[in-house]
C-alpha cells in the first residue's frame, strides 16, 4: 500500500489523495435533480419523469427568448441550468439517498467512460491482441525513450560549507508522519529548515501512522549513520538530544514547545517566528512536520533539499541488500530484452478503491465492502450532510484507480509484449485473484515481491509497511520503464528521482486516464486504433519525460534546474571535406 499518506475528505482529487482536502463540491447536475424526497427514516430510488418533461420545455423557452433577444450574456446563467436539466432527463440519474444526507448519484445510460466496461472490451480483443503478439518479434522495451531528448541534465548539488555549523542555534525536532515517501518529504523540508535556522537537527521522530500502522524508526529504514555523515558539511545532525537538554525537560521530549505552523511556510515566517523561539528556548518541535516549508525557497535552502533526498537519504543496510539482489534477479530474468524490465505501481488496494468511489463489479456485495472500508479509514467522512458520491463522474474525470487490466491493455497496446518482464509494486490486491488474472494474462513473466524473493528473506519486512515499499521503490528506480497509475508521494518522489539518475528523463509512463476510459468503452473498439492510441500516448510521455520545475511545483518531481546541471549540446562534427 503506497502513497495513502495524503488522502483527501473528497472521494478523488485529481489522482492525488490528501487528508486535508475540502470536500467536493456539490455538483449543479445534483443540486438541480429532480427526485421526490424520501419518507422520513426511509431510503430509495425516485425519478420524476413530469419534471423532466418541464425541464426540456423550459429549455426550448429559453433558447427562443435568448435568440429573439439576443440576450446571451444576461441569460447565460439560466441556460447553463436549464442545460443541465435537460442532460440529466436525456441522459437518466438515479438518486440513492443513505439518509443523513448522503447520496450516490448513478447515470443510466451515462456518456462514454461512466461505467467499467474493459473486461468486456478486453474478452473481445484477447484473440487479436494474442494473434497481433505472435505475428511480432517487436518489444516497445527495447526501443523506450529512444530516440532520447538531445539536451542532457546530470547532477550537480553545490552546496555552501557553513562556517557557522558548530554555533548552533539550537535543536530542532520534528516529527514525520505518514507513509514512507511523506516521511521522507518531511525529513527533506527539515533539513532545509535547520539549515536556514542554523539549527542541530535531531533524527526525526516517525509517527505512528493509522492507515500505515509501521511502527518502524528512522534507522530501520534510513541509515542513520551515513545521513549525519553526508550532511555534515551543511547541517549538524544528532541522533538524540544532549542529556543536559533532557534534563532541562525531565527526560520528556512531548515536554518541549510545540510549535503549530502555517502550512507551505515561507523562509521569512521560519526567521520571524521560528528563530525567535529556538534562541530563547534553545530548542523547539513541530509535530507533525508534514508540507509546512514552501516550494519556492532561495536557492542555497532548496539545494539542502537536494542534498538530503537524492544524496543522504539511502535505506537501511538490510534493505538495500535485499533491494539490490531484487534487482539483479530482475535483469537477469529479462535478459531476453537486455535487462530490460518495466515497473508497475498499481494502486488497487482496497482501501484505494474505496476511498475513490468508484465502482467495478455494480454488486450490492461490493458496494457494502466499500462502504464499511470507508468508514473503517476515514471515520465519518463519507457520511457527512450533503456529501456527494459518483462513482460516474470520478471515472469520466479520471479519478479511478486503473484495473490491472486495464494496465496490462495500455501497455499491449502500446507495444510491451508478452516476453516482458513486468514488476507490480503494490500493497494487497483488491480481490487479487480475480483482478490480477487478465494481467498475468498479458505478461506470463510477471513478478512482485512475493515471487522475486523468497518468504525468508521477506519475513523480517512483513507487517512493515514502509520498508516493504522501499523494497518496491529501488526496483522501480532501476527499471527502463516506469508506470504510475493513480499519483501520490510514492511515484512523485520516484519520478523526480529517476530524473536525477537519468540524464533529467523520467523515464515513466503516466497514463491518459480520461482518454483511456474513453477508449475502454467503446464495445466495438478496433485493435488497430486502440494501439494507434496507446503509441500516440506513450510518445507524449516521452515528450513529457524532461521538464523545469515551475514556481510552484516540487523539487522532489522536478529536480532540474535546481538539483541537476544541462550538459552543453554536443558541437556537431566538422565536414573533412
Amino acid at each position: 500500500m503506497h502513497g495513502l499518506s495524503r488522502l483527501g475528505n473528497g472521494c478523488s482529487n485529481n489522482g492525488r489523495v490528501n487528508l486535508s482536502s475540502p470536500s467536493p463540491p456539490s455538483s449543479p447536475r445534483i443540486r438541480h435533480s429532480s427526485r421526490v424526497k424520501t419518507p422520513a427514516g426511509g431510503g430509495g430510488v425516485y425519478n420524476n419523469n413530469k419534471q423532466q418533461g418541464l425541464g426540456e420545455k423550459l429549455v426550448f423557452l429559453l433558447f427562443s427568448i435568448v435568440f429573439r433577444r439576443k440576450g446571451v450574456l444576461l441569460l447565460a446563467p439560466l441556460l447553463y441550468i436549464a442545460g443541465m436539466l435537460l442532460f440529466m432527463g436525456s441522459f437518466g440519474f438515479t438518486v440513492l439517498d443513505l439518509g443523513h444526507g448522503v447520496e450516490i448519484v448513478y447515470r443510466r445510460g451515462g456518456p462514454p467512460g461512466s461505467v467499467y466496461r474493459s473486461p468486456k472490451v478486453f474478452k473481445r480483443l484477447w484473440p487479436v491482441m494474442e494473434a497481433d503478439v505472435n505475428g511480432t518479434s517487436h518489444n516497445a522495451l527495447m526501443a523506450a525513450w529512444k530516440p532520447r531528448v538531445k539536451s542532457v541534465w546530470k547532477p550537480c548539488i553545490s552546496t555552501n560549507v557553513s562556517a557557522a555549523v558548530s554555533n548552533s542555534n539550537g535543536y530542532f525536532i520534528i516529527e514525520a508522519n505518514g507513509g514512507l515517501n511523506q516521511q521522507r518529504l518531511s525529513i527533506c523540508d527539515a533539513v532545509a529548515v535547520a539549515g536556514l535556522l542554523n539549527a542541530t537537527l535531531v533524527i526525526p521522530i516517525f509517527h505512528l501512522n493509522s492507515v500505515w500502522r509501521d511502527s518502524s524508526k528512522f534507522g530501520d529504514i534510513f541509515d542513520e549513520d551515513f545521513f549525519i555523515y553526508a550532511l555534515s558539511k551543511n547541517v549538524n545532525v544528532v541522533k538524540e538530544l544532549p542529556k543536559d537538554v533532557l534534563e532541562r525537560y525531565n527526560y520528556n521530549i512531548s515536554s518541549i514547545v510545540n510549535l503549530r505552523l502555517k502550512a507551505w511556510s515561507s523562509p521569512a515566517y521560519y526567521l520571524q517566528k521560528v528563530l525567535p523561539q529556538l534562541l530563547r528556548l534553545g530548542a523547539v518541535r513541530v509535530a507533525p512536520f508534514s508540507n509546512r516549508l514552501a516550494h519556492a525557497v532561495p536557492a542555497n535552502i532548496q539545494r539542502l533539499r537536494c542534498l538530503a533526498n537524492f544524496e543522504a537519504l539511502r535505506f537501511a543496510e538490510p534493505i538495500r541488500l535485499l533491494a539490490e539482489k531484487m534487482v539483479n534477479r530482475m535483469v537477469t530474468k529479462s535478459a531476453q530484452s537486455g535487462g530490460k524490465y518495466v515497473s508497475v505501481h498499481l494502486r488497487f488496494e482496497m482501501d484505494m478503491v474505496a476511498f475513490s468511489c468508484c465502482e467495478y463489479d455494480f454488486g450490492e456485495a461490493e458496494k457494502l465492502e466499500m462502504d464499511l472500508a470507508r468508514e473503517r479509514g476515514w471515520k465519518g467522512k463519507f457520511r457527512r450532510r450533503g456529501r456527494v458520491i459518483r462513482p460516474g463522474a470520478n471515472r469520466i474525470d479520471g479519478k479511478c484507480p486503473l484495473t490491472p487490466l486495464e494496465v496490462g491493455m495500455m501497455l499491449r497496446g502500446m507495444g510491451f509484449n508478452n516476453s516482458t518482464l513486468v514488476y507490480v509494486a503494490a500493497g494487497n490486491i483488491y480481490k487479487a485473484d480475480k483482478y490480477m488474472a487478465p494481467l498475468r494474462q498479458m505478461f506470463p513473466l510477471l513478478q512482485t515481491k512475493d515471487t522475486l524473493a523468497s518468504p525468508e528473506e521477506l519475513a523480517p519486512f512483513k507487517g512493515h509497511s514502509s520498508r516493504l515499499a522501499a523494497l518496491d521503490y529501488t526496483v522501480c528506480l532501476h527499471s527502463e520503464v516506469f508506470v504510475s497509475t493513480q499519483g501520490g508521494n510514492f511515484p512523485h518522489f520516484l519520478i523526480g528521482h529517476r530524473r536525477y539518475l537519468y540524464k533529467g528523463h523520467a523515464e515513466t509512463i503516466k497514463p491518459d486516464k480520461r482518454k483511456l476510459v474513453q477508449l475502454l468503452d467503446k464495445p466495438n473498439i478496433r485493435w488497430d486504433y486502440f494501439k494507434k492510441q496507446m503509441q500516440d500516448m506513450l510518445r507524449h510521455n516521452d515528450a513529457k519525460g524532461v521538464e523545469l520545475r515551475k514556481p510552484a511545483a516540487s523539487l522532489y518531481t522536478f529536480p532540474m534546474p535546481d538539483c541537476m546541471c544541462k550538459e552543453p549540446d554536443p558541437e556537431p562534427e566538422s565536414d573533412p571535406a
